[in-house]
């Protein structure tokens, strides 16, 4: 009855994007190649966090080396996942993007209110620039350097045209890298 993390089990590191995570909304019904993730402690930034790494470029590069035909949970439990304190600024941000992404309409309200961002469509500029900015601080999360994130891009996707996302990605970095 709660919004839930939801990832796509059939993947391949071949296809635009290996890891396909999202957050339902509550009382969505899901079949067996849509498994979710279950928190026995429930914390809801601790959710917001986690979609926030599992929906970026640098996590989803790290699961192309280990995906082949599905993302079951034998595969996603190793993936390394950044634990910074909870007051860590990069990991707040990390936060407030993933949570503001996830929740496109009212279906969302509660979870929202209670990670503390606002919920409702985003214009196409916004959204793109969030998710550029989320990419830009898990790469500082995993302590990755400017030339890590360029090899990154130029290796994701064979013949996917990078160049802009990469150069708006880089902007953020640069700008958390003397915050970081």
């Amino acid at each position: 009855h709660f919004p839930r993390i939801v990832f796509r089990d059939i993947a391949r590191a071949t296809d635009t994007r290996t890891v396909k995570i999202a957050l339902v909304p509550p009382e969505v019904i899901v079949v067996h190649t849509a498994p979710y993730l279950v928190f026995t402690n429930p914390n809801l930034h601790h959710e917001a966090y986690l979609l926030g790494i599992l929906s970026s470029i640098p996590l989803d590069w790290y699961a192309r080396r280990f995906v082949e035909t599905h993302l079951t949970f034998f595969v996603l439990n190793p993936f390394p996942i950044p634990r910074p304190d909870a007051n860590n600024p990069l990991r707040k941000r990390v936060i407030e993007l993933a949570g503001r992404l996830a929740c496109p309409d009212d279906r969302y309200a509660d979870w929202a209110k209670e990670v503390g961002v606002e919920y409702g469509p985003l214009e196409d500029d916004e959204k793109q620039e969030m998710i550029h900015e989320l990419d830009a601080v898990v790469a500082h999360l995993y302590d990755l350097k400017q030339a890590h994130l360029i090899h990154i891009f130029e290796t994701f996707h064979v013949g996917w045209d990078y160049q802009a996302r990469l150069d708006a990605t880089l902007a953020h970095f640069e700008k958390w890298g003397s915050r970081a």
